[in-house]
């Protein structure tokens, strides 16, 4: 077993077969359940990897081949990547929001991944398909913008030449893009999460300081 590239919140290692992801920080139990539990559910439904075991803090799925999304926009690919994750996120946001919860869902709640984006999913390196959207933890009923818009944040603060192909990416979605100010709004909402998240975990440790740091950049954005 060895660690896994692109992991930040929780130890990830895998060995080519299996991969085990052991969680820290906040509401370990929670975010484990809820993450097992869409996985199981999402079988067959969209492309996830599947469930092999689990415990307390830890699951272990089987492994799916793929090239972490990330490392496909750093070689140049980004209107092929971003095209795949506005596909992939529609479907994700048409799935049924009753595989989260149980009873009646909200109006207007949709399924939310809650950390979607290129570094949380997986492509073949040939057909730029997606092979498995992983790391659902913080999935939610929730507003479809809170997925595109950090799925862009992402683009912008990690990978920012390519801001030009977000433009593929919303087009390929297919639905109603929200104005730009709250597309903001919403990047502000998720960023000032994070910083409580790290804030719980390690109280004005150096987590929360990186994130009052990014809010404080994105704030400053234009569109």
């Amino acid at each position: 077993m060895r660690p896994l590239k692109h992991g930040y919140t929780n130890r990830t290692v895998g060995d080519g077969a299996i991969v085990e992801k052991t969680y820290e920080g906040p509401d370990v139990e929670l975010r484990l359940r809820r993450e097992h539990t869409l996985l199981t559910r999402l079988q067959g439904r969209l492309p996830v990897p599947p469930v092999r075991a689990a415990t307390a803090t830890t699951l272990t799925l089987g492994f799916v081949a793929g090239v972490p999304g990330q490392e496909l926009l750093d070689a140049g690919h980004p209107v092929e990547v971003l095209a795949s994750c506005g596909k992939l996120l529609r479907r994700i946001h048409a799935t049924a929001p009753s595989l989260l919860t149980v009873g009646a869902p909200r109006a207007g709640k949709v399924l939310v991944h809650g950390d979607f984006g290129p570094n949380n999913v997986l492509l073949d390196p040939g057909t730029f398909e997606i092979t498995a959207v992983v790391d659902w933890e913080f999935a939610h009923l929730g507003d479809p913008v809170e997925d595109l818009t950090w799925c862009e944040w992402i683009v912008r603060m990690h990978h920012p030449e390519y801001r030009f192909a977000l433009g593929h990416f919303f087009r390929a979605y297919d639905g109603q893009v929200p104005p730009w100010p709250v597309r903001r709004a919403a990047m502000l909402a998720r960023c000032e999460t994070l910083r409580q998240f790290c804030d719980r975990w390690e109280p004005n440790g150096p987590g929360v300081k990186q994130w009052q740091m990014r809010a404080t950049a994105t704030a400053g954005w234009q569109e």
